[in-house]
């Protein structure tokens, strides 16, 4: 549970898209979906949530993705260790966030292969955390718990000090007496390779 004296607070978003997309062999924030690059499309979803700021965290391909995106109204973060894992993306946002907006009460973690994130379920996530207070409140699908998820600021010391490849769902798994979730039945079809970005309804 988060602390009772809690108040109407900011929330954020930060959009991890600092990886290589080895699998896939070409930078998967740059496919395009629906008239715009995934990673686009992430960014302008999170534009229409209630959340703010937006903060989006590159790494690998960093100068040509930059130049494809349209940067106003959000922070553009470059991870030079990126390639020490998803923790660093993670460290890296977080850092940023406290400096940028430390009034900020808890962060949503988005990446930009899951095609069908959209606004209505970011604030889905935001009013079950404050309906229920609880620190983390994740996106539910094919019998898991991830992304989008959100974290309340009491586990940003936690989210700072991932190492390599963890991701934040280990802290989902940590308090998983402390996590809600909404249901978000599409959540698990993301691009990670070739045949998953063919076999993605255009």
């Amino acid at each position: 549970m988060v602390p009772q004296d809690s108040q109407p607070f900011s929330i954020a978003v930060i959009i991890l898209a600092a990886g290589r997309s080895a699998r896939l062999g070409s930078p998967k924030q740059l496919l395009s979906y629906r008239g715009k690059t995934l990673l686009q499309h992430t960014i302008d979803t999170a534009l229409e949530s209630q959340a703010s700021p937006i903060l989006v965290v590159l790494g690998s391909g960093k100068d040509a993705i930059k130049k494809e995106l349209e940067q106003k109204q959000v922070f553009i973060l470059e991870n030079s260790s990126w390639e020490s894992g998803m923790a660093s993306s993670i460290s890296c946002g977080i850092t940023n966030l406290q400096e940028l907006a430390p009034e900020s009460k808890a962060v949503i973690l988005m990446v930009c292969d899951q095609p069908f994130v959209n606004a209505k379920l970011l604030n889905n996530l935001i009013t079950k955390h404050k309906d229920t207070r609880q620190s983390i409140v994740a996106s539910s699908y094919a019998n898991t718990l991830g992304t989008p998820a959100l974290f309340h600021q009491s586990l940003f010391s936690e989210l700072l000090v991932l190492e390599g490849e963890s991701g934040a769902k280990s802290l989902i798994k940590k308090y998983s007496l402390q996590t809600g979730f909404v249901s978000f039945d599409q959540g698990s079809i993301d691009i990670d390779t070739r045949e998953n970005y063919r076999n993605l309804p255009k």
